[in-house]
């Protein structure tokens, strides 16, 4: 079956490829015009779809450019959001204007978390500019536009999963949808700066029949850090050690969630009991039930959930008011910050 399966998208993945290929020589030659606009513009993406570490880069990076004196912004699409076109999420300095649900989970949470003007909108140019003269942002963080290239970047970061490169799935490193790439190797060279996300493992040297794609970049190792954990609401910070030895109820909804349940693991929190749900889970009222349903089956002290799918879970604070939810919360550690950061700045 598996074969089967494998040979019907393998013409899909070919046409995919030859699309893209297509695409990225009209905006090389200049056939696909490209617009700029009045803020200094930092893209970040992958060649990937999912699981790279994008939201905790954008992060970093607008609180590096607050630190800096800049006034930033963020401009997303807007993944799994249940609106369309342009939405402003946050203005400078407040909370999130919007419910998840409008914004998307990722754009709520670097808003809810920067506290820096945001805004949603598929055509990223158009969306800069109105977030420009909205709120006079200086700066602009464009999270997960690698391959939107209408807008110019004054520079590209393209983010890479340690593990895609170092031990991919069969099928991994080939083009949607046979495999996750969105884009093949050799577009590597449209970035400025590439960050090699290891999360909680230990960096690994790049294999030898990729190395060419990587050669003459600015190459920086990345890795996740534990920065506690937090009621669900009231936002107070526990130390891991607290829940050694208690039976919890792991939830996520993130895509690869190795690193997630991995990192709990090694922390001595067990992870028997747990509930997986697909990348950018909208939960419903069902999933809910199901949580309720898992966490009594299984005498469980509290759940466990990832800061993504947290911001999503507090819409149902009422229906949970029984159960102690807590969320981790991580942090971006950039190896060479120093260098990483004047190359930003």
């Amino acid at each position: 079956m598996k074969k089967v399966f494998h040979i019907f998208l393998l013409p899909l993945s070919a046409v995919y490829a030859f699309f893209i290929r297509l695409r990225n020589l009209l905006f090389n030659k200049g056939l696909f015009r490209v617009s700029k606009v009045q803020a200094k513009v930092i893209s970040v993406g992958n060649l990937t779809y999912g699981g790279s570490g994008k939201t905790p880069a954008t992060i970093y990076l607008l609180e590096l450019l607050k630190r800096y004196g800049k006034v930033p912004g963020v401009l997303s699409r807007g993944y799994g959001r249940k609106t369309r076109g342009y939405l402003l999420v946050n203005t400078t300095g407040n909370s999130p204007n919007l419910d998840v649900t409008k914004s998307g989970d990722e754009m709520f949470l670097v808003a809810d978390e920067c506290h820096v003007a945001a805004a949603v909108s598929e055509n990223r140019v158009d969306g800069a500019k109105r977030l420009i003269k909205e709120t006079g942002v200086d700066s602009i963080v464009l999270d997960d536009a690698f391959q939107h290239r209408w807008i110019h970047r004054d520079i590209n970061i393209l983010m890479i999963d340690q593990r895609f490169i170092t031990s991919p799935g069969i099928n991994d490193q080939k083009p949607i949808p046979l495999g996750i790439m969105r884009e093949g190797f050799e577009e590597t060279r449209r970035a400025d700066i590439i960050l090699i996300n290891s999360k909680f493992s230990q960096p690994e040297r790049i294999p030898d029949h990729l190395v060419r794609h990587f050669e003459g970049k600015k190459v920086f190792y990345c890795y996740y850090e534990n920065s506690g954990i937090f009621d669900l609401k009231t936002h107070k910070s526990y130390p891991i050690d607290e829940f050694l030895g208690q039976e919890s109820l792991v939830i996520c909804g993130i895509a690869r969630p190795y690193s997630f349940l991995n990192l709990i693991e090694k922390s001595g929190v067990s992870i028997k009991n747990k509930i997986l749900f697909g990348d950018h889970r909208d939960y419903t009222p069902g999933d809910i039930q199901l949580i309720r349903k898992k966490f009594y089956e299984t005498n469980s002290h509290s759940v466990l959930t990832t800061q993504k799918d947290a911001v999503k879970l507090y819409g149902y604070s009422k229906e949970l008011d029984d159960i102690d939810i807590y969320y981790l919360k991580i942090s971006l550690k950039i190896e060479n910050e120093e260098e990483f950061n004047s190359l930003i700045i």
